[in-house]
């Protein structure tokens, strides 16, 4: 009994501490939080995003594997980070964007359908260029006198707006010409899409042959998005995916170490910056031969991206390059439509092939309901439903514990003084009895991963970000507002325990009294959807667990009543109130039985001398007795 409530509180108690624990594990370990604006122009060159000048890139195409020699550019470290040029105000159905004419760069990025937390009318700033917290979107070209991310470019307006009837704007940006090579950078933005075309129109009015590269990529520092959770934390940074090697995230602290290990050359795959709920990405063309990159440029600044070559131009050619970026939401579905395995950004962790089942139930409840908090009450019932049978034979273990929990208190009482000998008698006893005392703790270790795994699928969802329930709950991805919920989660919880059997040792009885407390306090900080889907897992598990603890009572009950009446009518006693103690009650009834019997001795001895008066009768008086009754007959 004691090692079955020791395992049940660690199993609790280190589920609820993975939950809370595991995503920081996750996590890289808190990189230093150096303001933009203190940032050193020395950093070490090995942290440089591209080869400086002077410095060389070997870049080896899929298809010749023949080495080119490129020369880099330098890393956009400044005193004040970022040149400010020009605004160019950008508006979708979907995104609000800002490019600045120094460097063409994406500065700012709204998500129109993802309000901001710290301000509910305002949208979701994916990119920005805060002092506080910074991403932004970088491309250029390499080689000779090629426009880069510091280049001044010229625009044909500051504003563009998608019209009714339009399906996507095109903004177009010129560089400088410069050794006769003309290039034009592009920003393509589409209706009812996060997918942002960028590219470069080169055209080539020298003389000579020019094979210039063409690189991509985010720049960010480490620090968390506003209004990420105070105890679940998802993880921040770069990851990547190639055929061969599939995902892989590339940690901060790695990079800082200098120890970050990922494939670089390859044709296919994509890069990407991640945070929680949403990412950025750069999805080169299948086929094609790329180089990745993820470096440390200085404390609290980070860059990954990708280089992709342009090809030969010829003189009086035009050679156009484009790479789609992605910003927006980790939509699952949809990004498993951008490009392979940029669903797997969606990270469910060690649990993947149980989660995505059952997002996929919980997308096609919400398809049917349209609302999230009712497809999360249907998935609990359906989960209910899938592990009730285990579920069952756990809360019937559990039930004969409870109705035996008087018989083994008298044990325990009986051997206290004795722990070898009280562990060997329970043993019988639970035979006896046809009792497992381990019966309840596997039903509940083979749930254990459904719950984790349920856990990961809630708390990933950006479908959930703003997701109202009703009334009060308007965002099921963060904690209750008024904590009604963790509330109610806490009663169910204490009348749970109040169904399981007591158990015999204080301390433990102790524990098990104060553990429904101290959970609830735990998802007062947890989204209010997972708090949902545990207060139903609870109330399904009551209603399950107390019809069959009533029906093992109402059981013993009626058993306990048959027997009395029936050793009433025989008038002898009871062996209910004996069979419990076995073997010892066996040793104590002989003890009794020979106590008697030295009673009922002592009881003839004393009524002896008329027995023996009788008894000393002589032979001749008997045979004179015989003769009388003869004559008589």
């Amino acid at each position: 009994m004691e090692t079955r409530k020791l395992i049940l509180i660690i199993i609790f108690s280190t589920s609820l501490l993975f939950l809370w624990d595991s995503w920081q594990k996750e996590i890289y370990p808190p990189a230093s939080q150096v303001m933009p604006g203190a940032v050193s122009s020395t950093a070490d060159q090995r942290h440089d995003p591209l080869p400086v000048p002077g410095d060389e890139l070997t870049f080896t195409t899929a298809e010749s594997g023949a080495a080119s020699r490129v020369e880099g550019i330098s890393p956009s470290v400044t005193p004040n980070l970022f040149t400010i040029g020009e605004k160019i105000h950008v508006q979708t159905d979907m995104v609000i964007a800002e490019i600045d004419t120094a460097g063409g760069d994406i500065r700012q990025l709204g998500l129109v359908l993802y309000p901001s937390r710290e301000d509910i009318n305002k949208p979701y700033e994916l990119l920005l260029d805060k002092t506080a917290r910074f991403q932004v979107s970088q491309s250029g070209l390499i080689g000779d006198g090629l426009p880069n991310h510091k280049t001044k470019y010229s625009a044909e307006s500051d504003k563009y707006r998608l019209e009714p009837g339009q399906d996507k704007i095109v903004v177009r940006l010129k560089a400088p010409e410069e050794n006769g090579i003309q290039v034009t950078k592009l920003y393509t933005f589409h209706r009812g899409s996060y997918v942002i075309d960028v590219g470069f129109e080169i055209t080539n009015h020298s003389e000579s042959t020019i094979i210039p590269f063409s690189y991509f990529q985010m720049l960010r520092d480490a620090n968390e998005p506003a209004g990420a959770g105070a105890l679940v934390h998802s993880y921040t940074g770069p990851a990547m995916y190639t055929d061969s090697e599939k995902f892989l995230k590339i940690k901060f602290s790695d990079l800082d170490k200098g120890k970050a290990e990922y494939p670089t050359n390859d044709d296919n795959g994509w890069i990407a910056m991640l945070e929680h709920y949403f990412l950025t990405a750069w999805l080169p063309a299948p086929h094609t031969p790329r180089e990745f990159f993820a470096k440390r440029l200085a404390p609290n600044q980070y860059t990954a991206g990708v280089i992709v070559p342009v090809g030969a131009i010829e003189p009086d050619q035009v050679q156009n390059i484009s790479v789609p970026f992605y910003a927006g939401p980790q939509e699952q579905d949809k990004l498993a439509e951008l490009a392979p395995g940029l669903e797997l950004t969606v990270d469910y962790g060690w649990l993947t092939v149980l989660a995505k089942p059952l997002f996929w139930l919980l997308s096609f409840y919400h398809s049917w309901t349209g609302n999230w908090g009712v497809a999360i009450i249907l998935l609990t019932v359906t989960v209910k439903l899938i592990f009730f049978p285990l579920s069952a034979a756990g809360y019937r273990s559990m039930a004969k514990l409870r109705v035996v929990t008087p018989k083994l208190q008298r044990i325990r009482e009986q051997y206290a003084s004795d722990r070898q000998r009280m562990h060997q008698v329970m043993m019988e006893f639970y035979k006896e009895e046809k009792i497992n005392p381990m019966g309840g703790c596997l039903p509940i270790l083979v749930q254990i991963p459904v719950f984790i795994a349920l856990f990961w699928t809630l708390m990933a969802a950006v479908e959930l970000r703003y997701a109202p329930l009703a009334l009060w709950i308007t965002d099921m991805s963060v904690p209750d507002p008024y904590y009604v919920l963790p509330v109610i989660m806490g009663i169910s919880m204490w009348v749970q325990s109040k169904l399981s059997p007591t158990p015999t040792d204080p301390i433990q009885a102790k524990v098990m009294q104060i553990m429904p407390f101290a959970f609830s306090i735990f998802f007062f900080f947890f989204p209010a959807g997972l708090v949902l889907y545990s207060l139903c897992n609870n109330v399904l598990s009551i209603a399950q667990q107390w019809q069959i603890t009533r029906m093992y009572e109402n059981k013993a009950e009626s058993d306990a009543n048959k027997d009395k009446n029936n050793k009433k009518g025989k008038g002898k006693p009871d062996p209910a109130s004996e069979k419990p103690l076995l073997t010892a009650t066996k040793e104590t009834d002989t003890a009794e039985a020979d106590t008697t019997a030295a009673i009922n001795t002592e009881q003839e001895v004393k009524q002896s001398p008329s027995v023996s008066t009788k008894s000393k009768a002589s032979p001749k008086a008997k045979s004179g007795a015989t003769a009388r009754k003869t004559r008589k007959k």
